[in-house]
């Protein structure tokens, strides 16, 4: 591997193909370890000598980068692509640097692996260690891996989909080039010969009869050597001996016996040198949505309960509520469980005990800051900017609910205490914009000041992950709900990476807040009861997400729409969802996955179905090398929001204000 520009002339003519800026170098030869941790700027480059040699290539940041890359937003892709930038004879003053720049020759590369949360992308040449890991701060890396195998052959590794195995070295091969050569005599597409080979070869591991029917459905005639009695071309049994033949004006072409041969072991499914780089993934079982239910009702809530108001047995009352939902005159009630404020154990006395403490406590908290004077108040920055936020929140909040109506309504009061007391019981995390989203049902239904409060904290307790500063919770849930995507939408999650919306930016609203924005009030209560059971699974909301997803795929996909339009779309989606039919189709869906012959787990791990082996291989905090099965660094999720800086801490916070 060359790792600097030594043996180049600078004389040299390149040409950088591709450049993407805020690219994180992870590791790197030992030459360079002074620049791990730095951030930098990627490139693909190839130098305009007589064999046109491409490098991928990145300098740190202290080398000058032109000013049309400086001005950088926070648009989903930033990136500098296609620029196709030539220098020759003087060199811009940049390439004085050079030598910093650490240099991969393609030839060296012979594979390279994309992180499941594609932010961090590896590179091997083929030895127990990799050359060099980045990790891509303000986009992932698919733009910048497209354009990369734009130049060289690849393939998936069959046992990781993750792992690209770089396939030049293989094209010069008797059967590869006899295959090629017969496809460019044929001249049925108008792709280069070689373009459709590799196409062919990908394809009919997959699905082998149906690629080569497809290919030969391309030929006017298909016959054996041996016709039947009747004259009639024969393409019944072993294809083996046949003659395939294309009529191409006046003239009659033959094809190779050779590669006739190589179409006969496809179809026959005969394991040929380069099918196994490819990985045949199985169909998901077929779906079954059961029905929804009826919702608990008193007498079933009574029954359940011993003669001191005990539950002991609490599962088959969240079966209940998961398949139906609560009466509502009976969901003050059993939010309090629902929400750990009521232990399901506790008795009716302790029940009487519990309102008693957690009322003191509230009170407590709350003349902490009704009582600070002015000057306290003027001296405590943080707390005049959290009181500001909530003041102008509250005025805004489910205005259009006859609940919160009107002027000097009583009820804004209460919401404004209830958020205010919370900035001090939680003051590590304070308010957050969406939180008052999350309390106004509750303060709704509960009607009670002190008992929204605490159920507001149990809410706040499942979800508090949302609103952290850094937004890592956010990420983490977004890059699961596109797994998740992958294995049940696999095209539909492929659409939305080629069309910069693989971030699954545009679901922000939805798992910030749970689908609060795009429901009504009743129908929002309805969701958070099904979804506060737990059944069946974890993150069942991010089903709910996919269910979706789901139905809207033909709009997004037949309009080819992009992350914009996207975005438009899920926002216009609010007041227009079917509660109960997103609920059936997400437990489906569960149900698929759990009984899929390829569930992972990866998969497992981010819906808490039991692992296999006890093991978590497959997840992204630990990576395994391709060449070594070893641990190797971790992944963005445990490495990188440290490094990030306050830059996409801020864009973080400007996409979650934009979304809501």
């Amino acid at each position: 591997m060359e790792t600097n520009c030594n043996k180049m002339e600078d004389s040299d003519e390149f040409m950088e193909l591709y450049i993407q800026d805020g690219v994180l170098l992870n590791s790197a030869p030992a030459t360079y370890m002074n620049c791990i941790n730095t951030t930098g700027t990627l490139l693909i480059t190839e130098y305009l000598n007589s064999n046109k040699t491409r490098y991928i290539e990145w300098k740190p940041n202290d080398v000058t980068i032109d000013s049309d890359v400086q001005d950088q937003e926070w648009a989903v892709v930033n990136t500098v692509k296609g620029r196709n930038r030539t220098f020759s004879g003087s060199l811009p003053p940049e390439s004085s640097n050079r030598s910093k720049y650490i240099k991969i020759n393609f030839k060296d590369i012979k594979s390279f692996r994309v992180a499941r949360s594609s932010h961090k992308l590896t590179f091997y040449d083929g030895k127990s260690d990799p050359i060099c890991t980045f990790t891509f701060l303000h986009c992932n890396c698919d733009s910048f891996v497209g354009c990369l195998k734009s130049f060289m052959r690849t393939a998936l590794a069959k046992r990781d989909k993750h792992l690209f195995i770089v396939l030049d070295d293989y094209l010069d091969t008797p059967e590869t080039n006899r295959l090629d050569k017969s496809f460019a005599e044929l001249d049925l597409f108008q792709e280069q010969p070689s373009d459709l080979m590799w196409r062919f070869v990908k394809n009919f591991q997959n699905k082998p009869y149906e690629t080569t029917m497809e290919a030969f459905s391309k030929l006017t005639d298909i016959g054996r050597k041996n016709y039947s009695p009747t004259n009639e071309p024969s393409v019944s049994g072993n294809l083996e001996n046949s003659m395939l033949s294309v009529y191409r004006g006046p003239e009659h072409r033959y094809m190779d016996d050779e590669v006739n041969e190589l179409l006969n072991r496809s179809l026959e499914g005969v394991d040929y040198s380069l099918s196994t780089q490819y990985e045949y993934v199985p169909k998901l079982p077929e779906r079954k949505e059961p029905p929804r239910g009826t919702p608990l009702t008193i007498e079933q809530w009574k029954t359940l309960q011993d003669n001191e108001g005990r539950i002991e047995d609490v599962e088959p009352i969240k079966a209940i509520i998961f398949r139906g939902g609560i009466d509502p005159a009976l969901r003050k009630e059993v939010w309090k469980y629902l929400l750990d404020y009521y232990p399901w154990n506790s008795t009716h006395e302790e029940r009487s005990k519990i309102i008693e403490k957690k009322k003191a406590e509230y009170y407590t908290m709350k003349r902490q800051w009704s009582t600070m004077s002015q000057i306290q108040e003027d001296n405590f920055s943080d707390f005049r900017e959290r009181k500001s936020l909530i003041e102008k929140d509250v005025r805004r909040t489910d205005r259009t609910l006859d609940y919160f109506s009107g002027d000097n309504n009583p009820n804004l009061e209460v919401l404004y205490d209830i958020l205010m007391t919370y900035a001090m019981y939680n003051f590590d995390l304070g308010y957050v914009q969406g939180m008052s989203d999350l309390l106004s049902p509750i303060l709704n239904l509960e009607d009670n000041e002190v008992d929204a409060f605490w159920c507001f904290v149990g809410f706040m307790n499942k979800v508090s992950l949302n609103f952290d500063i850094d937004q890592a919770g956010m990420k983490e849930q977004l890059q699961h709900l596109h797994t998740l995507l992958e294995f049940l939408q696999p095209e539909l999650a492929n659409y939305l990476d080629h069309h910069d919306s693989g971030n699954m930016f545009f679901c922000f609203r939805w798992v910030l807040v749970w689908f609060k924005r795009e429901l009504s009030q009743e129908d929002t209560t309805r969701l958070w009861e099904v979804l506060w059971t737990g059944v069946p699974c974890h993150n069942f909301h991010l089903l709910v997400c996919i269910a979706i997803l789901e139905t809207e795929k033909d709009a997004l996909v037949g309009n080819n729409y992009g992350f914009t339009e996207i975005l438009r779309h899920v926002n216009d989606l609010s007041g227009n969802l079917n509660v109960d039919a997103m609920i059936c189709r997400a437990e489906g869906m569960y149900y698929q996955i759990r009984e899929a012959e390829h569930l992972t787990n990866n998969i497992r791990s981010i819906l808490g179905l039991p692992l296999v082996n006890g093991t978590t291989d497959t997840n992204d905090s630990k990576e395994a090398s391709p060449l070594t099965s070893t641990d190797v660094s971790n992944d963005l999720q445990s490495c990188s929001l440290e490094a990030i800086g306050d830059e996409e801490v801020q864009c973080d916070r400007a996409i979650n204000l934009s979304y809501l």
